[in-house]
């Protein structure tokens, strides 16, 4: 938690986390993952819903409202307690498309889509990746008809909560410029494919978009002109990952310890080793220093400081890249309870690993902060 938080996200990061506490332990994520077809209910996401969870990046004129100043430096706090609890929901794809509709979306889609993304009762996600090309290649087209609308054609994926999902905002080339469309999914043409997921409460899917005719009121913004947009909420859903990915390295880190102290070899704790205690020290290192990249991620996105786009990648980079080495060595200093299926660890390591893979890998982050200070990138990444 930021050191600097004013009393009201003080109080707002404790409802929360008391919320997920008392509604939703890791035996209950366990549950769900092999009960609700979504790995959640519904209901749960509504009662989430009225604590503020999808109102933060909405503005109070559609119905939203954030406890700070900014909205994302409250949503982080979210993100973070759900990476401690390991827990369900589509925080990340939801708060997106809200984000999305409440900067660029025309009175119309506000109208039609906030109210129920606030309330708890639409779930709505953003396709941004394709499969098989790079993660932020656009390659799916959008085609003018000649009456107005458009026509999409080609395929997204991974997505998050697709099958779940009553809006699709749909990332499309409209003669080579970046255009957003909110789709329908039960138009014809949209197929949604489940895909199997290494989280065990996330669910994605692959959408196919086989000549589906949308009209110009889909249209979120201008016509080719999202990539700002885009990027904006590329940068948003990087923080989030971020906040999600330090909190699970910290507090299984801190099971970890206890465990270090509670276990005893020859007579003595294992804590009290001192090789244990180097790796230990390196591991709260690199914990803290995720917690604080992540912090200054978000701080900047939220404020959209000149250096968002930058540190962003650099929470990505590092968090991306630690937060999985600091799960796996308390999977190792565990000792073999550690790769037991009862023990929660993999459902942590599971989400962590997934995190650091969507929308860019460590390295694809790396990769545009020599792009953006004109250094060759391909040479960055083969010098590591």
């Amino acid at each position: 938690m930021d050191l600097q938080l004013s009393d009201d996200q003080v109080l707002f990061d404790e409802t929360t986390a008391r919320f997920l506490d008392t509604s939703c332990p890791v035996s209950t994520v366990r549950e769900w993952a092999d009960k609700e077809p979504a790995g959640f209910p519904l209901e749960w996401w509504r009662r989430g819903s009225e604590l503020g969870w999808t109102s933060l990046l909405v503005t109070e004129a559609d119905g939203g409202g954030s406890v700070s100043e900014h909205g994302l430096s409250d949503l982080v706090l979210v993100a973070e307690e759900m990476g401690r609890r390991v827990s369900p929901g589509p925080l990340l794809p939801t708060n997106l498309v809200a984000s999305a509709l409440a900067a660029s979306g025309s009175p119309g889609q506000r109208r039609a889509v906030l109210p129920g993304i606030v309330s708890g009762e639409t779930i709505a996600t953003w396709c941004l990746a394709e499969p098989s090309s790079p993660w932020d290649e656009v390659r799916m087209e959008a085609t003018p008809d000649g009456a107005g609308g458009f026509v999409l054609h080609g395929s997204k994926g991974p997505v998050e909560a697709a099958a779940q999902s009553a809006w699709l905002l749909v990332v499309a080339s409209v003669d080579g410029a970046p255009t957003q469309f909110l789709v329908d999914p039960t138009l014809p043409g949209v197929t949604v494919t489940p895909l199997d997921s290494l989280d065990l409460v996330r669910r994605f899917a692959t959408v196919t978009f086989d000549r589906v005719a949308v009209p110009a009121s889909a249209v979120v913004g201008e016509v080719g002109g999202a990539a700002s947009e885009i990027e904006r909420l590329v940068q948003v859903a990087v923080v989030l990952q971020c906040a999600e990915m330090a909190g699970a390295a910290d507090h299984m880190l801190g099971v970890t310890i206890e465990y270090a102290f509670d276990r005893y070899s020859f007579g003595r704790p294992l804590a009290s080793y001192q090789a244990l205690k180097h790796r230990f020290a390196d591991l709260k290192l690199w914990t803290e220093a995720c917690l604080a990249t992540a912090q200054s991620a978000a701080s900047a996105v939220a404020r959209s400081s000149g250096r968002a786009a930058e540190l962003a990648s650099a929470a990505k980079s590092y968090v991306g890249d630690h937060a999985p080495v600091v799960l796996q060595d308390c999977v190792q200093l565990q000792g073999g309870i550690g790769v037991t299926w009862d023990h929660d660890l993999h459902l942590y390591l599971r989400r962590v690993v997934q995190d650091a893979v969507l929308f860019g890998t460590p390295a694809d982050h790396r990769a545009r902060i020599a792009d953006g200070l004109g250094l060759d990138s391909d040479r960055e990444d083969r010098d590591g």
